[in-house]
């Protein structure tokens, strides 16, 4: 390794840096323009954002979507040495067709969703990471009223072992569940810390020695059912591909196996309409030195697609499915 690649992995562990996940790629597969109108429905802290205007200014549009209020004002303040061409939206990416009406935009020339946390977020205080010892909240839009709390204390046994076995893939959810449930008989689970140490006592002891630690399920479970996370992005990717000019992409980077099948299995649907090609017929994963740099980048997958005409690809595939 490197002494470039040293000094970026301490920067990062230090300061905690987000890097983009797959920016080159990203760029590469998207092929910006100037005067290309952008939606980056994720934009975080603006990572990717930062590049692509770069690639379409001057006279581009970069329309930025997040649902995290101090992500927006940081990408905003990221944004300073450009003096215009984008605007920011503190809101959920479902609600895409509505924001682009508001300015005046009816179609885009790409899409971008970049669906990882940011090291910001884990490190927000906010629950997302077990690492950390803070209350169990969890929303990446702190103006929503359900928390990881409210799910940890108050849903049915039964109701938290689906959550924790359909979006944790999680072989000890039972186990798990059961264990909550008899914990807040006693006393109420506030706190990461208190959840894990609930989560390590229900677990086989042979468990503890998997390669990921024996919360990262429940917690990613916890976070997809607070945020809505599946249901969300199944019902933008039809909006987001409605959008798009001919010849228009969308790129999707996704990090666990669920909001992968789904934007796989939509990809394919709407290739079978005959207006959508699937520009990556496998996902494409990070270089061996973006590893390297960023290990959290190993999980990403990228898949990207192309409007081929124009046309009304959410009707059409509706008339198809049929």
């Amino acid at each position: 390794m490197n002494a470039l690649v040293k000094e970026v992995i301490m920067e990062s562990n230090n300061k905690r840096v987000h890097l983009p996940v797959m920016l080159d790629e990203v760029m590469e597969y998207l092929a910006l323009k100037e005067g290309d109108v952008v939606l980056d429905c994720t934009m975080g802290m603006g990572g990717h954002s930062e590049r692509i205007l770069e690639a379409i200014l001057p006279g581009g549009k970069l329309i930025g979507i997040d649902r995290d209020e101090k992500s927006i004002q940081e990408a905003q303040r990221n944004f300073s040495r450009f003096k215009d061409g984008f605007y920011l939206f503190q809101d959920n990416f479902v609600n895409l067709k509505k924001i682009l009406s508001s300015l005046s935009i009816t179609k885009v020339d790409a899409i971008l969703f970049d669906l990882g946390m940011s090291s910001y977020q884990l490190g927000s205080g906010r629950g997302f990471s077990f690492q950390e010892d803070c209350f169990l909240d969890m929303r990446m839009d702190e103006r929503e009223k359900l928390t990881a709390y409210d799910i940890v204390n108050y849903y049915s046994e039964k109701e938290l072992s689906k959550i924790i076995r359909d979006f944790g893939e999680e072989r000890y959810h039972f186990r798990i569940a059961h264990a909550i449930a008899n914990q807040r008989r006693e006393k109420v689970i506030e706190t990461t810390k208190e959840l894990v140490e609930v989560i390590l006592r229900a677990i086989p002891y042979s468990y503890l020695r998997q390669r990921i630690h024996p919360a990262t399920r429940t917690f990613q479970a916890l976070r997809i059912a607070v945020n809505r996370e599946l249901e969300n992005l199944k019902t933008v990717l039809g909006d987001a591909i409605d959008v798009l000019l001919p010849n228009g992409k969308i790129a999707v980077i996704s990090f666990h196996s669920l909001e992968d099948r789904i934007v796989k299995r939509t990809f394919r649907d709407y290739k079978q309409t005959g207006h959508f090609e699937i520009l990556t017929p496998k996902p494409v994963g990070p270089a061996e030195l973006e590893v390297k740099v960023n290990p959290k980048a190993r999980s990403g997958k990228l898949r990207v697609g192309k409007k081929l005409k124009n046309g009304h690809t959410n009707l059409l595939l509706k008339i198809f499915m049929l």
